[in-house]
């Protein structure tokens, strides 16, 4: 066992399975030098051109063709250089990939796996900060995983080449070299849907997910010592499927409920999440469902001091936390 970052684990991830499998293959913009933050570095050194093939600058295309190659039995994993970009490819995930097996009657299974990172808080500006989890969460027939950490990032990355269902996996660029981890150098595998309880807690259920995770967990201590509040973090980790009983449980021990995400506000995929709770724990709830995002604004500026200003942070999760606690 090896202490990783984010991107190492990723990449081993791939290396891994690619040994392992010879139909996987991996194929996006600038993929055969190494990609934008080196998630490929060596793959084509090691499986060649056939295996790790560079493409145009065309995510419709990236997307088609993956599809394409899946229906003959390659399996391939498909780099999106930043989830910005990925919008023009948006109908071929949407009306072609999610929806093969159904419209097939089960024919026909659409094994790939897009990867792409995403988030803000690394002053890319416009083009280089969304969050895109909403758009895709909404769509039945696709899987959504939006990682943390370098030891979920691998297992999850390999559960979702596995998946005969498309799978869109979210790498938040800021978690690509936050930390280092202990990852095991033996095969293992994450399953998909189910959420982690990071931190254990009595007053205050917070669910959350992927950068998010690291500023939530900062915030549950912050509060925990400076007035005794006992706060459980759950890492969501998938957001479609979503591990709804957990959270439910969660909930219903603590009577109170924190989401935090950080995409704009309105439409969120926290707003899921909220009405969930609202809908069935109802009974439990001690104060309102509380959400801390970001405001309705396009996200993000190119300056720091704005972008730190739009964005949620542990001082903030920490504020909505002592908030709701006191309600």
């Amino acid at each position: 066992m090896a202490e990783k970052t984010m991107i190492e684990a990723v990449r081993d991830a791939m290396y891994e399975e690619m040994k392992r499998d010879d139909r996987i293959i991996v194929m996006g913009e600038d993929v055969g030098e190494g990609g934008v933050f080196r998630a490929t570095e060596g793959l084509l050194k090691e499986f060649g051109p056939e295996r790790c093939m560079d493409t145009p600058l065309a995510e419709a295309a990236i997307v088609g063709v993956a599809i394409g190659a899946s229906l003959n039995g390659i399996l391939p994993i498909a780099e999106i250089q930043f989830a910005d970009f990925i919008h023009p490819a948006f109908d071929q995930i949407v009306s072609e990939a999610a929806r093969l097996h159904y419209r097939s009657n089960g024919t026909w299974s659409c094994p790939i796996t897009i990867r792409t990172p995403y988030g803000a808080g690394v002053h890319g500006g416009p083009y280089h900060s969304q969050s895109i989890e909403a758009f895709y969460a909404h769509v039945p027939g696709l899987k959504v995983i939006c990682v943390a950490t370098p030891y979920e990032a691998k297992g999850l990355l390999k559960s979702a080449i596995r998946d005969p269902n498309p799978v869109l996996f979210l790498e938040h660029k800021k978690a690509y070299r936050l930390m280092r981890q202990e990852v095991p150098d033996e095969d293992y595998t994450i399953p998909i849907g189910v959420a982690e309880v990071k931190r254990e807690g009595t007053d205050l259920t917070l669910v959350t997910y992927g950068m998010m995770t690291h500023h939530s967990l900062k915030a549950a201590e912050a509060v925990q010592q400076e007035g005794g509040l006992s706060v459980e973090v759950i890492d969501l980790r998938s957001v479609s499927p979503w591990d709804k009983e957990r959270v439910l449980e969660s909930v219903k021990k603590t009577g109170k409920a924190l989401i935090v995400y950080e995409d704009n506000i309105t439409g969120g995929f926290g707003a899921e999440v909220a009405a969930t709770i609202a809908q069935d724990a109802f009974e439990y709830l001690d104060g309102p469902v509380t959400r801390v995002a970001s405001p309705d604004v396009p996200i993000s500026p190119y300056s720091g001091v704005l972008e730190e200003y739009i964005l949620p942070n542990p001082e903030k999760i920490a504020a909505a936390i002592k908030k709701l606690a006191a309600y």
